[in-house]
């Protein structure tokens, strides 16, 4: 893994593939980091070149000065591919928050965007799991957010997927690595209750986005798991709404990483549509 520095913060990131291919940007969910897209570099950059990152004060990753809201992050991985000499229109996917930003991100800047695949992502609904509305509880958030540990990160691994073997000591030990830095608190606190609060996911900020994100009509793809406890699958369907032209996919027996729990079924979903969408690919 490697560094950038991005408006005086260090930006962790991971490439892959050729640097002339078409680019494609993986972006993860909130408290998270770029690990939670590792199984598909190796199944994508064989024709494309695959960029994943720790958004600002997220994973390995320092924050930025300003107050970390959904266009923050959407600017400060614009500015991460600006760094790292992408200036290309990109393939855009996001888990979870990832997705959200990835929106952000078209509405932002549409020029720059080929497709977007949304994989569980927020935005469609207000219903998120437990653990995320009580962090806006004053004083409550902080507290739990800072007894990540031996003991509490295995359960927070289990409710991400549907398949326990999917909580490695490998993964345990990133989310405690991920907790232990100390941008981790105060940014999760400050986008969760940018984009919500106890009454789950709030509806002003995603009545304003979809409406923007659905006029520019880019190639889209809707990705679910039907066992996923964060967002629940009800969500799909509000999405299929907000983007009736999108194509979509539910993973059956699959929580909320189908990139993850899923990888070769994943990439045989996705490589297909880069391929259609591409400009610019190699001849190999």
């Amino acid at each position: 893994m490697t560094y950038v520095t991005v408006r005086d913060a260090r930006i962790r990131y991971h490439e892959t593939g050729d640097r002339e291919a078409p680019p494609v940007v993986l972006l993860h969910g909130i408290g998270r980091s770029l690990e939670d897209w590792s199984e598909q570099h190796d199944r994508l950059s064989g024709d494309h070149r695959v960029i994943s990152l720790d958004m600002p004060g997220f994973g390995l990753s320092q924050r930025l000065k300003e107050s970390t809201t959904l266009a923050c992050l959407a600017g400060g991985v614009w500015a991460t591919l600006d760094a790292l000499g992408e200036t290309r229109p990109v393939h855009l996917m996001g888990n979870s928050l990832g997705g959200a930003v990835s929106m952000q991100m078209l509405v932002d800047d549409p020029g720059r965007v080929s497709t977007l695949t949304l994989v569980n992502s927020a935005g469609f609904g207000k219903e998120v799991t437990f653990a995320l509305r009580m962090l806006a509880i004053p004083g409550v958030g902080r507290r739990l957010l800072g007894r990540i540990d031996d003991y509490t990160a295995p359960r927070i691994e289990r409710n991400l997927f549907a398949e326990r073997a999917m909580v490695t000591p490998e993964r345990i030990a990133m989310a405690i690595k991920v907790a232990r830095q100390p941008d981790f608190a105060p940014v999760y606190l400050e986008i969760a209750r940018a984009l919500g609060g106890f009454r789950g996911i709030a509806p002003r900020w995603r009545s304003e986005l979809l409406p923007r994100v659905a006029r520019h009509e880019k190639p889209t793809l809707l990705v679910w798991g039907d066992r996923d406890r964060i967002l629940p699958v009800a969500h799909l369907a509000a999405a299929r709404e907000a983007f009736p032209k999108a194509d979509w996919h539910l993973f059956p027996g699959t929580g909320h990483m189908p990139q993850i729990e899923r990888p070769d079924d994943f990439a045989g979903l996705v490589r297909p549509r880069l391929a259609q969408f591409s400009s610019g690919t190699l001849d190999r």
